[in-house]
């Protein structure tokens, strides 16, 4: 028996999933088949719309056939899982951007494959059997086939507890998370076909639609929001232990079963993609750095044995829960280079890189390893992976598509704009990654602007180690013209990128968010101070704050007590990841824009006022700006 019946019917191209014993589960095959099919029918005018079904009443589909990437995998043989992931990935990109309309009609189980097939599509169905979910961290995999996607645009907190714990999801939960549109009660399934079938009008389902079942996850929704509000796994795991209820603790216990650096990775690949820049096609493409390395370097194999191949269910996953290390999530996610997963023939540009320091190396290297040609520049003669070097500035830009700054303040910009501008080739885009004044980003945009080119001033956040790993956050200011062109190297450099405005406001953006970094880290400094003279154990007071209403990035991300929280640069001798030489500038930058547009920031001008005399009176220079710490240990009130 075929595993697909696919064929036009009436004004619909129609396809049916025929494996019911297997659960629909899809087949590389039947993904290929798919994808055929949507390409036949996209100029075929007889065509209005396409139904997606299933045979049988336990499940749409219930996901991959993963048996054989276990056997080819465990053979060593990786192409084969990568080529599987690679190209359902594309379909589902297709599936999510078809220019017709796509009714999905998910009944029973749908998971992993079956929500890559029926969950990104224009009009999705369900029905009083649907049970919804994405469960690939119980088989040290992550949420993929875009369930990322709806994962960072659910209600609050839901993606994460959805994509860590595989909780299924009944209809009315299904439509609150955004998983399905409609709810239409199975037995009406057929005529709706029938008449799509006869008018080729899609709101037919919209109009067969009935009122969707309550939702328990609605209900549960606050609870949800402060038990997964984390920045990372062991903020979850302390919030989950701490609480006590009895949904905390059955979430605990699900999270306990499943691959720890599975579920960090999750996390982490949540809370990267939500955000207004969000695509399907940005999801799918982080998800593949993920698919790429899962067989080699995850738990994905050990998962398969445990859950299908032994059924044991005793995975030995690669790490402890309490003790995923940071960079294994980071080099997960980090990017492919050439390896990448594409979805046009050709993306690469032209692209010049000025200023190869500590920051403009490392973001160059990973252009270049995505498949970019990189030039590069720096006066210090420095390098940089993959990327070539010219002789001057004026010789990298000459044919870039794309000139990109790191410098280290305003004047230089300004006086390395007044060589490259002339240099740069007409509708060119200058990109100024450095932290400077918001008057110098303006004047050298205005410049730019003038020479006909585009400019965007995209101050980052993320330090070094975000650089190296392209975990980067780029504030943009400039048109949205120039900010759609740069977008794709923001996509490689780092995880999110927010477009602020008009040109300056980048630099403004970057100006307030690091005041507020420089005045919490202060304040939680002193407060460790103040917890070590009332006898109060730093651990129990990180284990109170970083679940309570004093958490904070500092705290909870960045924590500057050693041995404490996640490693930070407290961990290493306050060997610096920000220095607080850099924070003493972009604090200086805040009170000078402050200044200029007649702000009060008391807090801020303190905070810059505590940082001068801890760089240039006493010992923080060539420090990391958490070294505040053991200053405050040191003082007393007077």
């Amino acid at each position: 028996m075929s595993e697909l019946t696919i064929r036009t019917r009436g004004r619909i191209g129609h396809i049916t999933l025929t494996r019911p014993k297997a659960l629909n589960a899809l087949s590389y095959d039947m993904c290929m088949a798919v994808e055929r099919a949507m390409d036949a029918w996209r100029d075929d005018a007889s065509v209005a719309l396409i139904v997606i079904d299933a045979e049988g009443e336990k499940a749409f589909c219930a996901g991959g056939d993963i048996a054989e990437m276990y056997a080819t995998g465990t053979a060593g043989n990786l192409d084969y899982g990568r080529k599987f992931w690679r190209d359902e990935y594309r379909m589902n990109a297709k599936l999510a951007e078809y220019p017709k309309p796509i009714v999905s009609l998910m009944q029973g189980f749908t998971m992993g494959g079956g929500v890559g097939l029926g969950g990104h599509v224009s009009h999705r169905v369900v029905c009083d059997s649907s049970q919804i979910s994405m469960p690939e961290c119980g088989i040290g995999f992550v949420p993929d086939v875009g369930g990322s996607y709806i994962l960072a645009r659910a209600p609050g907190r839901l993606g994460e507890y959805l994509g860590l714990t595989a909780a299924r999801m009944g209809p009315g939960d299904a439509i609150h998370a955004g998983f399905a549109d409609h709810y239409i009660p199975q037995d009406k399934w057929p005529a709706l076909i029938d008449q799509l079938a006869a008018s080729g009008d899609v709101a037919a389902v919209a109009l067969a639609a009935q009122p969707a079942p309550d939702s328990p996850m609605a209900a549960q929704q606050p609870e949800i929001d402060a038990l997964f509000g984390g920045e990372g796994l062991q903020d979850l795991l302390n919030a989950l232990h701490t609480d006590g209820g009895e949904f905390a603790a059955k979430a605990l216990k699900t999270l306990m079963r499943n691959a720890p650096l599975s579920m960090a990775v999750t996390l982490e690949m949540i809370h990267r993609l939500r955000g207004p820049s969000l695509t399907i096609r940005k999801a799918l493409e982080m998800e593949y750095r993920v698919s790429h390395r899962i067989m080699e370097h995850g738990d994905f194999l050990e998962g398969i044995r445990a859950a299908i191949i032994d059924k044991d269910r005793n995975p030995k996953w690669k790490h402890a829960h309490d003790s995923v290390p940071a960079t294994a999530v980071s080099q997960m996610l980090m990017p492919l280079g050439a390896d990448k997963l594409s979805f046009e023939e050709d993306t690469t540009m032209q692209i010049a890189f000025i200023g190869l320091g500590n920051m403009g190396a490392p973001m160059a290297a990973n252009l270049a390893k995505a498949g970019h040609s990189v030039i590069g520049f720096d006066t210090a003669g420095t390098t940089a992976e993959g990327v070539t070097n010219a002789a001057t500035a004026p010789e990298a830009v000459a044919g870039a598509d794309v000139v990109i700054t790191m410098l280290p303040n305003g004047a230089i910009l300004r006086a390395v704009a007044e060589q490259v501008i002339p240099a740069m080739k007409p509708g060119a885009v200058l990109v100024d990654c450095s932290t400077v004044d918001v008057d110098s980003a303006r004047a050298v945009a205005e410049q730019a602007q003038a020479a006909g080119l585009k400019a965007v001033d995209a101050p980052v956040s993320g330090g070094t180690g975000g650089a190296i790993n392209g975990t980067l956050t780029f504030m943009a200011g400039g048109t949205t013209e120039a900010f759609q062109i740069a977008k794709p190297l923001f996509d490689i450099m780092g995880q999110k990128a927010v477009h602020c405005g008009d040109s300056g406001a980048g630099q403004a953006a970057k100006i307030c968010n690091n005041m507020i970094l420089g005045v919490t880290m202060i304040a939680t400094c002193e407060a460790f101070a103040l917890a070590d003279k009332l006898g109060l154990d730093r651990q129990k007071m990180f284990d109170v704050v970083s679940t309570s209403s004093g958490y904070s990035w500092t705290m909870n991300a960045y924590c500057p007590a050693p041995g404490v929280g996640p490693t930070s640069p407290a961990d290493n001798g306050y060997k610096p990841g920000f220095a607080a030489e850099l924070m003493l500038k972009d604090l200086r930058l805040s009170q000078q824009a402050a200044e200029s547009a007649d702000a009060d920031t008391p807090m801020g001008q303190l905070a810059a006022a505590l940082y001068t005399q801890f760089v240039e009176t006493e010992d923080g220079k060539g420090m990391d700006f958490s070294a505040m710490l053991p200053r405050f240990e040191k003082r007393g009130r007077g």
